[in-house]
């Protein structure tokens, strides 16, 4: 097959780092190969999910075919993609928006975050992911620390311990519920949360603008309050609210109020999940919509 009049897109995947040295020889003999043969090479390294993907762009003429060139090394299998009568600026516009392009969102919190008795998809961060990604915007994973009962003494513990890889390019943080519900002081609560967010912030790469946090929903308005006294959780929920939103928009970072949503199931049982005392999926879902504008923001 000639070489003229075309351009090719090739790349080479080494799925573990075992084949890394192996797909270098051979990438760097392609590059050398074809620079003899006069073609102009461009080479991209990327590393994506453990993979690490490189990626040969090769002009030469651009008026008759484009072909990507697909050799995953583990599996020895290879693939082609041809685009007959693609013209120099419908190259130069295309892109590439797989898994080149993703994005890391690291959802830290408590049963609010984990989504206790909704289905995993039903969660709010899973349900922000979908909104994100029919704007284009690819959140390829999510990585949970949330466990139901924890308060902020136990998230702390549990980042410390799985110790997350990042940065990330979002972080959203609920937590506090469990403090007042426990019966946590104020002073101490202020403290361990002021030391999340640091986490938070460091985790996303020291971008503070890529952190969100979420208020505490109010559960006095749930089936499971009724035999407690309602004004009082009210009550102290807000001033706990009060201490994370004081604490974050001091540090300029995005607070997401959904509070109030959480209260208009005082009077819709549907945004109530199954066990009388969580959100719903569909309650999750309006949570979503607040916090995917907030993302789309810094991600596009």
């Amino acid at each position: 097959m000639s070489f003229m009049n075309f351009q090719m897109i090739l790349v080479i995947s080494s799925p573990s780092n075992s084949t890394t040295g192996l797909a270098t020889l051979i990438f760097s003999a392609i590059i050398f190969h074809l620079n003899f043969k006069g073609y102009k090479c461009k080479c991209l390294v990327n590393s994506i999910a453990e993979n690490n993907f490189s990626f040969l762009i090769v002009n030469k003429g651009m008026k008759k075919m484009q072909l990507v060139f697909i050799l995953p090394l583990q599996f020895l299998s290879f693939a082609l993609w041809f685009n007959a009568g693609c013209s120099k600026e419908e190259t130069q516009s295309m892109q590439f928006t797989s898994d080149i392009t993703s994005k890391k969102y690291l959802a830290l919190g408590d049963s609010y975050t984990i989504g206790q008795s909704v289905d995993p998809s039903f969660r709010f961060p899973a349900q922000t992911a979908a909104i994100l990604k029919d704007s284009g915007i690819n959140i390829s994973n999510i990585q949970y620390i949330a466990t139901t009962g924890w308060t902020t003494y136990n998230l702390q513990d549990a980042i410390h311990q799985q110790n997350p890889q990042g940065p990330f390019d979002v972080v959203s943080l609920l937590i506090g519920v469990n403090d007042q519900y426990q019966r946590h002081d104020t002073i101490g609560y202020r403290a361990q949360f002021t030391n999340l967010l640091q986490i938070s912030v460091r985790l996303a790469g020291n971008k503070k603008e890529n952190v969100f946090v979420l208020s505490i929903p109010d559960y006095s308005v749930t089936p499971f309050a009724q035999g407690y006294n309602t004004a009082s959780i009210r009550k102290e929920i807000d001033e706990f609210n009060a201490i994370n939103k004081e604490v974050t928009l001091s540090r300029q970072i995005t607070y997401v109020d959904i509070t109030a949503i959480s209260r208009d199931a005082a009077t819709d049982a549907a945004l109530i999940a199954g066990d009388g005392l969580h959100p719903s999926g569909k309650q999750y879902a309006m949570w979503a919509n607040l916090l995917a504008q907030k993302m789309k923001a810094v991600l596009q």
